[in-house]
């Protein structure tokens, strides 16, 4: 397994296998020992171990799904008790794995071990405690996850800091340092002996995550100084909180270089349009990516998408109005929805168009600006005629055809995950 992990790194950097085949914000198990005393836990947020004289670290220590399951991997490769975890941020697919290490503490009457992260942490705990029901169901669209529950139980850390903490551990120094990117609480872990920097999810092997439509702020242009700071220590390893470790100290410095390099080009597009007078439309429509970068194996568009970036730079330094006058105090939009249908000779009339586009699209044919724009025009106006009448059964149908091709259509966790839930949930 650690010539699997090692060797489908390598892959994976040199374009032979594609994060599409494997995504980074999935389930692979196994384990890696990258260098003597370090071992990295692909999962679906990765684990690090390290081994000390007086017990191991861990930096993140898994999901609630898996924590049993990393727990035992571990096991088999150290039986050190666990002195100190690190929580990279506040994601409960980072933060959940508590409870095998502590219970094993218990039984084998060892030191209970210490949980560190930055002092803004707990205040997510508290946000998700408040936002339980909201959470649960978009965690369920975002990952087809129809059964899921939003824990309500948190472990929260009994040390906390605010700009770096260097922390000692039976002989090895680890300095924690407070960033911003994903998360307003993101520690980043430094080996300098070991040249091991453990990143969380400011790099994860595919457009940053850095606009996630349903989830809190995020932060572009402080993730990018992040990255930049992080390629200044010339790691040699970096393991990231999801993906697969990236090793070599040119390798580390171009992924990081690359994709702070992509965060600056959108934030800087997207703040031309805003201080020129520009509305969010255009700015959704014009700025890009630089070519060369998007294309690189670690910076595809399959979690996140730049586009939704730059939603998060709008909203972050203009606010939550679009600049079109009509959104800003709009009319219910069933009401909206039937005015137009009315006009084009009813919702079926919106539907069956939808249908053309999308099957135009589908088809490769232009048939309404392009197979992108097409394919966006449907959504639109499946939308519109479900508003207007949503008992229509037609329609209704319609709309799950529409929603169905754009979720095959889409490249990104997210984008197809909202698609795919808007055509399943139609009745």
């Amino acid at each position: 397994m650690p010539d699997d992990i090692l060797d489908l790194a390598d892959r994976l950097w040199r374009g032979e296998v594609t994060s599409s085949e494997y995504h980074p914000v999935s389930h692979r198990g196994g384990l890696a020992e990258v260098r003597d005393g370090v071992a990295f836990l692909p999962s679906f947020a990765n684990v690090t171990a390290f081994a000390t004289g007086d017990g191991l670290v861990l930096v993140d220590t898994g999901s609630p799904f898996v924590a049993a399951a990393v727990h035992d991997e571990l096991r088999r490769w150290s039986g050190q008790r666990l002195n100190t975890a690190v929580y990279s941020h506040g994601h409960i697919d980072h933060t959940s794995g508590m409870p095998p290490w502590e219970a094993e503490s218990a039984e084998r009457g060892w030191p209970a071990p210490v949980v560190v992260a930055h002092e803004a942490l707990p205040r997510r705990f508290d946000r998700y405690l408040l936002t339980a029901g909201y959470n649960e169901v978009i965690n369920q669209r975002q990952f087809g996850a129809r059964g899921l529950r939003w824990p309500t139980e948190y472990r929260y850390p009994d040390r906390t800091y605010s700009g770096e903490l260097r922390l000692e551990v039976g002989g090895a120094t680890f300095l924690l340092r407070h960033e911003k990117g994903e998360t307003d609480d993101h520690t980043i872990t430094w080996l300098a002996d070991r040249r091991v920097l453990c990143c969380g999810d400011l790099f994860i092997w595919a457009s940053p995550n850095a606009g996630n439509p349903q989830k809190v702020q995020r932060y572009p242009r402080e993730w990018a100084e992040a990255l930049r700071r992080m390629a200044a220590l010339e790691a040699e390893y970096l393991l990231p909180g999801h993906g697969v470790p990236v090793i070599g100290a040119n390798r580390v410095r171009q992924a990081l270089g690359d994709t702070a390099a992509l965060l600056e080009a959108l934030v800087e597009q997207t703040l031309e349009v805003m201080n020129r007078g520009g509305r969010l439309d255009d700015a959704i429509h014009s700025v890009r990516p630089p070519a060369g970068l998007e294309a690189r194996p670690y910076l595809r568009p399959v979690y996140d998408e730049p586009e939704f970036i730059v939603r998060n730079i709008w909203r972050l330094y203009g606010g939550w109005w679009d600049g079109n006058p009509a959104t800003l105090k709009p009319a219910p939009e069933r009401a909206l929805a039937a005015e137009l249908a009315g006009l084009a000779g009813g919702p079926a009339v919106l539907a069956d168009r939808a249908l053309a586009l999308a099957l135009a699209a589908a088809g490769g044919q232009d048939d309404g600006g392009g197979d992108d724009t097409a394919q966006r025009l449907a959504g639109h106006l499946a939308e519109l005629a479900w508003l207007a009448a949503p008992d229509d059964h037609a329609i209704a149908e319609i709309r799950r055809q529409v929603f169905a091709a754009r979720a095959d259509a889409a490249t990104s966790t997210m984008a197809r995950g909202i698609f795919r839930w808007t055509a399943d949930e139609t009745p």
